[in-house]
């Protein structure tokens, strides 16, 4: 009994090391200073996301789009609601464009478009010229 036990936590833990990792694909909550009308059609779209209702998430996330350009965070749901619904071609250009918007967001950093083409930068340990004592490596 035991050594089936001791198996058994092996083989979970080298399946643990083997299997590739992946990011999170959930929607995004907005971040604080939002607008209330913004934070509210977000919401709206997170809801619709979470019932699998793609369609009404998708035009929800494109209306807060609409009222807010730059929110990464409504780019970012909309690509992965766009992935969900099988059009990678559209969402691919809505991740990197919440990648552009949210330049230091880890989670949007570490969707698919990244994790595929190997651009998952690290930028936690990376230095840049514009730091105060740059050490570029």
């Amino acid at each position: 009994m035991r050594y089936a036990m001791v198996l058994t936590m092996l083989c979970w833990m080298l399946n643990g090391c083997t299997s590739p990792m992946h990011a999170q694909t959930s929607v995004l909550q907005a971040p604080a200073g939002t607008a209330p009308a913004v934070t509210a059609q977000l919401d709206r779209g997170n809801t619709m996301f979470g019932a699998g209702d793609w369609a009404g998430a998708e035009q929800a996330f494109r209306e807060t789009i609409a009222a807010q350009p730059t929110l990464a965070e409504a780019h970012y749901n909309l690509a992965v609601t766009l992935e969900r619904g099988g059009n990678r071609t559209e969402a691919k250009k809505h991740y990197l464009e919440a990648a552009n918007l949210a330049p230091g967001h880890k989670i949007i950093w570490d969707s698919p478009p990244f994790r595929e083409t190997g651009l998952t930068h690290d930028i936690s340990k990376k230095h840049s010229y514009m730091d105060a004592d740059p050490k570029f490596k």
